[in-house]
């Protein structure tokens, strides 16, 4: 049962001063709602107390299962081994019939158990799952590859923390024809024959990319080509990176953020906004070379850091 995961705090059931009749509210006018609206609320909870809502009354016993979003946080739970069955058993428990929208996952510390994220990303996978989130402060030794062949996956973030280990390596081979929006942070890219990585030319509808902390697998170019991407940002200080070659001809807004390389604006000209924060360049004349490749641009906006290097 999903009351042994469950904690209520006795300050939620404590009445501290006795009420007169009249002023007791005799219609519970939030479960008069319409469900669908009541579902769109609990959607913004933890699950651990969007099920927590199941002991209100009647009308509220079943409403958890049928959630459009699911965020699960380890956090939430004192003991590890109790998140991992609370998970299990909101999975399981679900209807198997509705939709799931969203769903995010974050472990905070320590390792993360195989079946448990292949169990995750399946029943995502077999739910139509439109975005998914997941969070680990470890290394994934071992993504399941069915987590890159979700034809209704639109929205993806992937996040990990490995705390002085090796980045996981972002596969080479994927399938995601919805898929617009792109989030990874904490990730390694492989370089190629050729010495550049192409990790994204073969989504063809993204249209937002974010990279946090990613790194290369070895020396080279680190190519974002795309024909539909329109909002690229870069939160990073890339590792045995050469230079950034941009080939992205509906990119309107650039956003970069580090110690930047050698820029190669091949095919840029759509890009209208671009935003540059850094500490550090060597020599100083590159970041002026990163202008002269991104001749079209309406707006620059650049930190006080950045204009102390120029």
């Amino acid at each position: 049962m999903l009351r042994s995961f469950i904690t209520m705090s006795n300050s939620d059931t404590q009445i501290t001063k006795k009420a007169k009749p009249s002023e007791i509210e005799t219609k519970d006018t939030l479960s008069d709602l319409p469900e669908c609206i009541i579902l769109h609320t609990l959607s913004f909870l933890n699950a651990k107390h969007a099920v927590q809502t199941y002991v209100l009354s009647t009308r509220w016993k079943n409403l958890w299962k049928l959630l459009p979003t699911l965020r699960f946080d380890s956090i939430d739970f004192r003991l590890y081994k109790n998140f991992t069955k609370f998970v299990s058993r909101v999975l399981s428990l679900r209807s198997s019939s509705i939709t799931l929208q969203a769903l995010e996952f974050k472990r905070e510390w320590g390792r993360l158990e195989p079946h448990l994220l292949k169990r995750i990303v399946n029943y995502t996978i077999s739910h139509n799952v439109q975005r998914l989130g997941l969070w680990f402060y470890t290394v994934l030794a071992h993504i399941p590859p069915t987590m890159f062949s979700c034809h209704t996956l639109t929205h993806l973030k992937l996040a990990t923390y490995p705390n002085g280990g090796h980045e996981t390596l972002f596969p080479k081979s994927f399938n995601l024809p919805a898929l617009t929006s792109l989030q990874l942070e904490s990730f390694g890219f492989c370089v190629g024959d050729n010495d550049r990585a192409e990790p994204f030319s073969t989504f063809n509808k993204l249209n937002s990319l974010i990279i946090t902390n990613c790194t290369l697998s070895g020396a080279g170019t680190l190519c974002i080509s795309s024909a539909t991407l329109m909002n690229l940002a870069m939160y990073t200080h890339f590792r045995r990176l050469d230079s950034i070659d941009l080939c992205t001809p509906s990119l309107c807004t650039f956003a970069f953020v580090g110690s930047p390389q050698k820029l190669s604006g091949s095919d840029v000209s759509s890009l209208k906004h671009v935003d540059i924060a850094v500490n550090k360049v060597d020599p100083p004349l590159l970041l002026l070379s990163w202008l002269q490749e991104l001749p079209n641009i309406k707006s620059l906006t650049v930190s006080s850091t950045t204009l102390q290097v120029l």
